[in-house]
C-alpha cells in the first residue's frame, strides 16, 4: 500500500464502492479501505428487490458485482482498520500506518444497537446474533425470537423461517414500522407469531447457551418468559464514527453533518451513506451519496 493518494475512501459498502467508481473513473488516485469483507450490510442481506434495475438479487451477489466495478477503473482496495482521521486528511490505521490524501470520504456505515440488558453481552455468539443471513442455519428446527418491527427485523424473520421451527417477533408498540408488503408476508407465514407491547428485560442461558428471554408488558408491567434457542435483536443502528471524534463534524447521535455535496465543515473531508444525517438509509441512497461526494472531491482537487 502506498502512503499518498488523491482520494481515500473509508468503508467498502455501497456508498464507498460508488465513490470508488466515480473517483477512479475521473482519474483520481483512489484507495478504498475496509476492515472487513467488501459490501457492508449487503453481505448480511438475504434479498434485494428495491434497487433500480435489479428485480431481485441476493445481497452477496449485488455486493460482489459492485465491488468488481469499484476496482475496475484503477482504484486500489486494501484492508485497513482506521483509528483516526485528521483535519488535514491524514488517515491513521491501527497498525500505525499513516496515509495522506487530498480528500477523504468516510463511508463507515452503522453497527447494530445492543439491547443493553442482562445476559446479552455474554451470549453473543452463543444464541444471540445480529445477522440472520450469517447464522440462521445454526438454528435449524429450533425456536428463535426476533426483536424489532422495522424492515430489517421482518425481512430477517422471513429468512429465518427457512431453518427455524418457529419465529416469534416481539415489538414494543402494537404496529409495525416496516413496509406493507413485508407485513403481509409476515401475516401469511404460519411459522411466525407476533407479540406486541412487550420489551426485553433479560436473556436467559443454560450450559453456556441461550435458553430463553424475559419480556415485560409495557402496559401492565407483567413479565413474560419465552423459551428459545436464538435471539435476533433489530432495534436500531449506531454510526461507526469514532475515527472522526474531536473534529466537530458529528451530531449528538454520532452521525456526520454534511452539506448538499456530502462535505463536512472541513474542506476535503466528506461522508456518505448510512453514516450521515438523513431520513432514508437504503442501498440506493448510499450510492447516491458516494457519487456526489466523489464528484465534488474531483472538482475540488483538480480545480475543474
Amino acid at each position: 500500500m502506498e502512503r499518498q493518494y488523491d482520494l481515500v475512501i473509508i468503508g467498502a459498502g455501497p456508498a464507498g464502492m460508488a465513490a470508488s467508481v466515480y473517483g477512479s473513473r475521473a482519474g483520481l488516485k483512489t484507495l478504498l479501505l475496509d476492515n472487513g469483507a467488501p459490501g457492508g450490510k449487503l453481505i448480511k442481506t438475504h434479498k434485494i428487490s428495491n434497487y433500480p434495475g435489479v428485480k431481485e438479487l441476493s445481497g452477496v451477489e449485488l455486493a460482489t458485482s459492485m465491488f468488481e466495478q469499484s476496482t475496475s477503473f484503477g482504484a486500489e482496495y486494501a484492508y485497513g482498520d482506521v483509528e483516526k482521521v485528521d483535519a488535514d486528511k491524514k488517515v491513521t490505521l491501527s497498525d500505525g500506518t499513516v496515509i495522506e490524501a487530498k480528500a477523504v470520504i468516510v463511508a463507515t456505515g452503522t453497527k447494530e444497537r445492543l439491547l443493553k440488558i442482562p445476559g446479552e453481552q455474554e451470549n453473543i455468539g452463543r444464541g444471540v446474533s445480529f445477522c440472520a443471513v450469517c447464522d440462521g442455519a445454526f438454528f435449524k428446527n429450533k425456536d428463535v425470537v426476533v426483536i424489532g418491527g422495522g424492515n430489517s427485523a421482518l425481512e430477517e424473520s422471513l429468512f429465518l423461517t427457512q431453518f427455524a421451527n418457529k419465529v416469534t417477533i416481539v415489538i414494543r408498540r402494537d404496529v409495525f414500522r416496516a413496509e406493507k408488503k413485508i407485513q403481509e408476508q409476515i401475516q401469511a407465514n404460519d411459522k411466525i407469531e407476533v407479540i406486541v407491547k412487550h420489551i426485553p428485560k433479560e436473556i436467559l442461558a443454560e450450559n453456556g447457551k441461550v435458553s430463553g428471554i424475559v419480556f415485560e408488558n409495557v402496559e401492565t408491567k407483567e413479565p413474560m418468559t419465552l423459551s428459545c434457542q436464538g435471539i435476533f435483536p433489530y432495534v436500531g443502528q449506531d454510526p461507526n464514527t469514532v475515527c472522526l471524534e474531536g473534529l466537530g463534524v458529528l451530531d449528538d447521535k454520532g452521525y456526520v453533518i454534511v452539506d448538499d455535496s456530502c462535505q463536512t465543515k472541513i474542506p476535503g473531508l466528506y461522508a456518505a451513506g448510512d453514516v450521515i444525517q438523513k431520513e432514508l438509509r437504503q442501498v440506493v441512497t448510499a450510492t447516491n451519496d458516494g457519487a456526489i461526494a466523489a464528484q465534488h472531491a474531483f472538482h475540488q482537487i483538480t480545480g475543474i
